[in-house]
Order: structure tokens, then sequence, then C-alpha cells
């Protein structure tokens, strides 16, 4: 047989009843119950002791089930009563191995109580590890189906019409556009056919509860279905699984992941294409940017004031073409046009998530699910800790998190010194390519802050999980939500830290020259270039984004399991063709013990927001970022979906109406996007100084002239004592008066170096453009937002048809159950001796014929 396949049950014993093939399938040992979950433990037996029962017998469960009440007795008169929260925190992990089967005992005997049938596997391939396995009778199934109140399909169906607004038909048009990369559902289910569900009701009788002795829990694959899947995911091409099969497999919050995912990729296909625009009219446009084309030309021989103390020299101007040339490609009126438009497609992503997830809680037959939840999650925390327990946790918390986006600031400013300081140690080493060193700067500095993000990361997390275990979250949906925004709030402030830092503070705290701002002793705060921060805030958006999708995202996720599985490989004495055997050898729950645990689906969502707002948040100074994220998630959905299928243990499907406390955090970032690209647009690029310019100080109404409306004069003899620079004639003459870039007043002016009226009108500029740019494209996201409703015209209606016809349904079945009561008892009264003489009262508007009677 094929690894991973198994034969049907009836052919699983030979005509002598042994069993043919005793190791394939999830079955019980009699090869008929299937294993439905499995529960592992540690043990010290040997390997060929092994322990078989699907029911425990008599005598040893009244002998375990007095050994546990003498147990539980004696504890009971040796430790006061305490809350059992805390309590279960305290446990230590190291009981002794009698104490850890007596707590197993206990926990199977009340398992065996609910209906549940255990079977026990210690005779292993794999050392010291035990199996207990799980099967859920179908009466089992039924009465948690009930307490679920599982919506189930009835006989009646009904045609789901499509909707025929303009929303709907754009929706459409997209859909067909996008087809290639668009996740689809199961092509075999007719679409346009929904069947009437309806929910069972009983309430809720018991919890199961595990006392930490376990070492793992899981459900098994179903074989028969990931080879579908895998087929599915690794020769089908990208996004075009059925999120149907996987919404099945996994369950609805997997489901929606994948559909969310999905939307999000296939939404970045508009945005990488405008982006991809910007960039080219950018490079069309570049050798007509007059700026830039003023300082390439040789012919204005303006000399530049030192970028360092003592170890840099004058320089000039037309050394830094390439970097103004460059600049062009990201910081020009094109990128005004491209932030708006992201902002707005923030919001149309949004609003097309909602109506897509309505669309799918409505396929899914998950529309009533909130009120559900909710009331089962408030029934939870309904015990809850005093404000004086809970103090010590939130206080610490808080001032946890301070401390380390503190020690995130620290290392941002520690490689701010290390810019600064290899920037002088080049200037004054005998580096070959002095034109070059700003450049070698920026690179390795990114690269320096890419490796410390991807290590902070990994450090955030787990900081995040200790924080929110100390809180102590009374159900699993708190814990969940605390969870996720502490660690995206660390992981956030990590990731773009350094790059604040470029877009609104390198280049402002600066001073001028004869009065310059310094740190740590004689250490100078950086300049930005002279065509502006917006490359090297464009390099170090690049490098990040890329950085963490190469890296973090898709070489960790395919690295790190082939890494694992290698040195699993060098441990073991076998070669490949003896552990393909052994593979082979293996029971289905061995083989999933192997696979790695499935942690949620936390991580999976927390990239991806933080790739959103990068592409959202500083997209006008870095407009490939949403061809770049399209690219990354072509990938990162296949690698996703085959980790799900073929790395990872099978995760207990778990319902879900949509996806959380993350939408709230996309809805924040698309909120926050619009005002962080208003700042970079009017204090990060050049776009309002030269607009400015030319509206205002311009002689002829062009850009003629604007770099030497930029530059400020400095006379060099009010260099402060020291500063000056070591080798005043680097350039073969001397200099008097060098120019920096800033709005000052001459050295012969009346008020030499102070800020000239030109500051003054491009500041208020730069407020009122921050001021209408967010005000309209806010405006226009209300719009867009009130446009477009949340529930499809479409579900509404069908919603409301089909509390229509689950009343019709219910009403006809009534009606046919009266009418063959009526007339059973009809027949009764013909049969009936005195049925001649008398006869029982019927409706007067239906007489009753007798033709029937004898």
């Amino acid at each position: 047989e094929p690894e991973g396949k198994y034969t049907p049950m009836k052919n699983l014993y030979a005509e002598d009843g042994s069993p043919v093939y005793p190791r394939q399938g999830p079955y019980f040992s009699d090869g008929q119950r299937r294993v439905d979950y499995v529960l592992t433990y540690q043990i010290q037996k040997p390997n060929s002791i092994r322990r078989q029962s699907s029911r425990f017998g008599d005598n040893n469960f009244i002998r375990r089930l007095w050994r546990s009440l003498n147990i539980r007795s004696r504890r009971a008169e040796a430790q006061p009563k305490e809350d059992p929260e805390i309590a279960a925190q305290d446990q230590r992990t190291d009981y002794h191995e009698d104490d850890k089967r007596f707590r197993r005992e206990e926990f199977e005997e009340n398992i065996l109580e609910t209906g549940l049938e255990l079977e026990m596997d210690e005779r292993t391939n794999i050392p010291g590890i035990g199996f207990m396995k799980v099967h859920a009778p179908w009466n089992v199934l039924c009465r948690e189906a009930e307490f679920m109140k599982l919506k189930m399909p009835t006989k009646k169906n009904y045609e789901v019409k499509q909707g025929s607004n303009l929303v709907e038909k754009i929706r459409l048009f997209i859909h067909k556009v996008t087809a290639p990369l668009h996740p689809k559902v199961d092509p075999n289910r007719p679409q346009t056919v929904k069947f009437l569900s309806h929910p069972f009701s009983r309430e809720k009788q018991h919890l199961l509860l595990a006392n930490g002795v376990y070492t793992s829990a899981y459900p098994l694959h179903d074989v028969s279905i990931t080879i579908t899947l895998k087929f599915d995911v690794v020769n089908v091409s990208p996004l075009t699984f059925g999120i149907s099969s996987y919404r099945k497999y996994f369950g609805e919050k997997v489901g929606l992941y994948f559909a969310w995912l999905g939307v999000y990729t296939q939404m970045l296909i508009p945005a990488a294409i405008v982006g991809v625009i910007v960039f080219l009219y950018g490079c069309a446009t570049v050798d007509d940017n007059i700026p830039s084309m003023e300082i390439c030309d040789p012919r204005h021989n303006i000399t530049m004031c030192p970028l360092c103390d003592r170890a840099c020299s004058y320089w000039k101007l037309v050394t830094a073409c390439g970097t103004a040339r460059a600049s062009h490609l990201f910081d020009n009126p094109a990128t005004v046009f491209f932030s708006i438009f992201m902002a707005l497609w923030a919001v149309l992503f949004m609003e097309h998530w909602k109506r897509r997830q309505m669309r799918l809680n409505y396929i899914w037959d998950l529309t009533g699910f909130g009120e559900e939840e909710e009331r089962e999650e408030s029934e939870k925390a309904k015990v809850k800790l005093t404000c004086t327990d809970r103090l010590p946790a939130y206080l610490t918390t808080v001032v946890t998190m301070v401390f380390m986006i503190l020690v995130t600031f620290a290392i941002v400013f520690g490689v701010i010194l290390y810019r600064i300081s290899i920037k002088a140690a080049l200037h004054m080493s005998t580096y070959s390519d002095q034109s070059n060193i700003r450049a070698t700067v920026k690179g390795t500095a990114a690269v320096i802050n890419l490796v410390v993000i991807i290590i902070l990361d990994e450090v955030y997390a787990a900081i995040a999980r200790w924080l929110t275990a100390l809180e102590v979250p009374k159900t699993d949906k708190s814990f969940e939500d605390r969870l996720i925004f502490k660690t995206f709030i660390l992981k956030f402030a990590n990731a773009f830290t350094p790059i604040v830092y470029l877009a609104f503070f390198r280049g402002r705290l600066v001073g001028r020259p004869g009065n310059y701002l310094y740190v740590v002793g004689s250490y100078r705060m950086e300049e930005c270039a002279h065509a502006g921060c917006l490359m090297e805030l464009c390099i170090q958006l690049c490098i990040t984004m890329l950085g963490k999708q190469l890296i973090q995202n898709n070489l960790f996720e395919i690295g790190i399991p082939k890494l694992k599985k290698l040195l699993r490989r060098r441990k073991s004495d076998l070669d490949s063709k003896q552990e393909e055997e052994l593979n082979r050898s293996l029971y289905r729950h061995e083989k999933d013990h192997i696979l790695g645990p499935f942690v949620g689906l936390s991580p999976e969502y927390m990239e991806m927001i933080i790739q959103f707002g990068m592409v959202t948040l500083f997209v006008a100074s870095f407009p490939l970022a949403p061809l770049f994220a399209l690219l990354n998630n072509i990938i990162e959905i296949r690698l996703d979906a085959k980790k799900f299928v073929m790395e990872l243990r099978r995760p207990i499907a778990a319902k879900a109406k949509d996806i959380g406390i993350w939408y709230n955090l996309l809805r924040g970032l698309s909120k926050v996007a619009v005002i962080v690209n208003a700042f970079v647009i009017s204090f990060t690029s050049d776009f309002i100084p030269r607009l400015v310019y030319q509206y205002m100080f311009s002689v002829d109404g062009t850009m003629h002239g604007f770099v030497d409306h930029t530059l400020s004069y400095f006379n060099v003899s009010d260099f402060q004592p020291g500063t000056d620079p070591l080798q005043p004639m680097h350039l073969g003459y001397r200099v008097d008066i060098c120019r920096y870039k800033d709005y000052r007043e001459p050295p012969w002016a009346s008020t030499p170096y102070e800020l000239s009226k030109e500051f003054w009108v491009v500041l208020a500029a730069r407020l009122a453009f921050v001021v209408v740019f967010q005000n309209v494209v806010m405006l226009m996201s209300d719009f867009v937002d009130w446009l477009i409703p949340d529930i499809p015209k479409d579900i509404s209606l069908q919603i409301h048809k089909e509390k229509i016809l689950m009343v019709e349904l219910f009403m006809k079945e009534e009606q046919g159950k009266r009418l063959a009561a009526r007339e059973n008892h009809n027949q009764d009264n013909c049969n009936s001796p005195s049925s001649a003489n008398q006869s029982p009262p019927r409706p007067r508007s239906r007489p009753v014929s007798h033709a029937n009677c004898c």
C-alpha cells in the first residue's frame, strides 16, 4: 500500500479473523472504532510492554476509583481551600511518576463517564511516549451537537441569487479578472443552491479538564482528505485551492484566515499595478526634473559645508547627483496621488472583507453564532478577581512593555551612533571610494536594524505571553485578545521605530554650522542628504520589508522544519531506506505525534498585519511595497496551506464568525496611515517646498533656481574651535563661504543665521497640507464606507427569505402531522361500532365524507 493510504474497513481482516493491515488507518485494535483524538504522556516502561483495552475492566475500574477517592480525600484534608485557577498556576510539572499516573487515571475515568471510549497503547515505536486513543460514539456526538446547537441541513433547499447592484457587478468583474489568483470554493458544489439549516438545543452538562500530566493532545489527520489537499497545495496554481475544503477539514477559524489572506492578496493586485505605474512615472520623468538637473550640473559649482567635524571636508553638490536622481523616483507629484489612492484602497479592502465575511457567514451557517459565543464568554467570565488582585499584574505589564519599548529606542539610538562613528571613521581612513561612504553606511545600518528586529520579535513574543499569563484572563478569547494586543504593540514598535526616526526626526535635530547639536559627548546628530531623507527612508523600508518576508516569513517556515528533520535524521542511526520502512510501520497517531504542534493562527496573522502596516503607513516613500507584498503573499498562502496539511498536527476545529481583534487592528492601521502619509509627504519629502517656491518665490513660475533657494550661506570663520576641517584645501582652493540646506538668514544679514521668512511660509504650507490632506481623505473614506453597505443586499434578502421558508417548512410539517392524526382518528371512528349513531365534531368549513366507511 502507498504511504498515507489505508484500505476500507471491510478489508482489514482476513477470513481467519487476523488483521491484514494492522497498522493502516486510525482505528482501535478492533479495526472498527475510529480514533477521534489522541492524548500522549511520558512513560518509563520498556517498549515491549503494551496495554490495550477499549473499556477498562470492572475490577480495575473499582480499584482505581477507590484509590483516586482516597487520594482526593487525603489532599482535601492536607490542603486548605483556595482558588482552583491560582492553584493550577502554582502546580509543579515535575510530579512523581505514580502521581502523574493517578491523575491520568482519574481524568480518564471522568472521560469514560461521559460516554467516550478509550484505548491505551504503550508499545510504540517512539521511546518514552504512551498514547491514549479516544473514540466518540455516535450518541455522544449527537449529544454534543445538540449542546453546540450545530446547524444541520434540512431537506428544504432554495436558489441563492447573486446581487445585481453596482457594487456586486464591480465585485464580479474583479473576480473574473483575477480568477487565476482568487481563492474559490469547491467547483463540485452548486453555489446557487443552499439547504435550510436549523440548530439543535440542549444545555451543557459537563466540562472536561486536563490536569497537566499529558504532554500533548491532538486529533488525527484524515489521510483520505489530506491527499486531496496536498495535491491542491503542491500542483494547483497559487490561491486556487478550495477554501470550503479547508473550512470543512480545519474548521471555520482556519477557513476564515485563508479567506482573509486570499481577499487581501487579491486586493493587492490593483495596488501593486498603480504602485508600479507611479514608479515608472518617476523613472520616465527623472531627466525632466529641474531640481535634480541643477544638482547634477557642474556649472553651478556649489561648495557645501562639511558633513561631520574635523574628519570631513568641504564637498561639491554635484557629487550628490546620483542620490538626487534616485530620490525623484520616489519623491514626485505622483506619490501624492498614490498616497490618496492607498488610503481609499485600505477602506475598500476593509469594506470588501466585511462583505466577503458576511457572505461566508451566511454560506457556512454562522449568522447566529455570535450571540451564542458572546453568551458563553460572559458566563465563563462571571468569576473575576478583584482589582486589588489584578493590580500587580497590570502594573507589571505596563512597566515591562514601557521598558521593552525603551529598549527598542535605545537600540535605534545605538544604530544612529554606529552610523555617525562609522561615517567619521571612513572619512578619516584611506577608504578608496569616498563618494559612496553615505550609501555604505546606510546599507549596513539597515541590515543591522533588520537583524535586531528579527531577534527582538522572538523575544517580544515570549514576553507578551508571559505578561498575559500574569493577568490570569478568565476565558480563552480574553487570553488570546490580550496576547495579540501586547504582541502587536511590541512588534509594531520594534519594526517601525527605525522607520519613524528616519521619516520624522532625522535631519530636524541637527542645528546649523557653527552651532550643531551633539549627543554622547562629541557625536554630532546626522543630517539628511541634500535631496531629503525620503531616499534613506525608502532604503530602510525596502530592506526591512523584504528581509522580514524572505527571512522571517519564508526562510524560517521552510528552513526550520527541514533543519529539524535533518537533525532528527543525524541523531538516528538509520539510513534513508530504513527510516522510510520505519515510517511505514508507524501508526497514524505516531506519525502525527512526530509533526509539529499547532500553536494557533496568531503568528500567521501577525506577520500579515505588520506587512499591511508597511504597505499603507509609509507607502508615499516606497510605491513598490504593494508589489513586493503581493509576490510574498502568493508564496505565503501556499506555504501556510502546505504547513497546515503536511507539517503540523491537525488543530481542533473551532467556529468563528469573524477574524476577531485583527479586524480592529487593521482598521486602526488604515486610519493611522492617512495621518502618517500626510506627514511623510509634507515634512519628509520636498513636495511642499517645491510647490511653495513655484507659486510664491519663482520669478518665471518654474522650478529653475529651487536648489539655490533652499541653500543657506555660512562663513567658515564662524566655526566653533576644533570643529573646522582638518583638510580645508581638499577641493584645491580656499573656501570662505559654504552652503547648507536650511532656510536661514545669511551671515551678512542683521540677524545672521536666524530662521528666515521662507522657513515660516514653508512650515505654514506644510501644516496646512496635513490638515487638508487628512480631512479630504478621511471624508472620502467615510463616504466610501457609507456608500458600501456592510451586509450585501442579496444576503440580507436571502436571510429574510430563509426565515420565511423555515417557518413555512415547520408549518407544513405540523399541518401534515395534524392531517395524518385526523385521518387516523376518522378511520378509527369508521371502524368503531358506535360510529353509525355518533359522529365526532368536525369543522364546519370542511365536511367529511363517509364514502370510505363501510
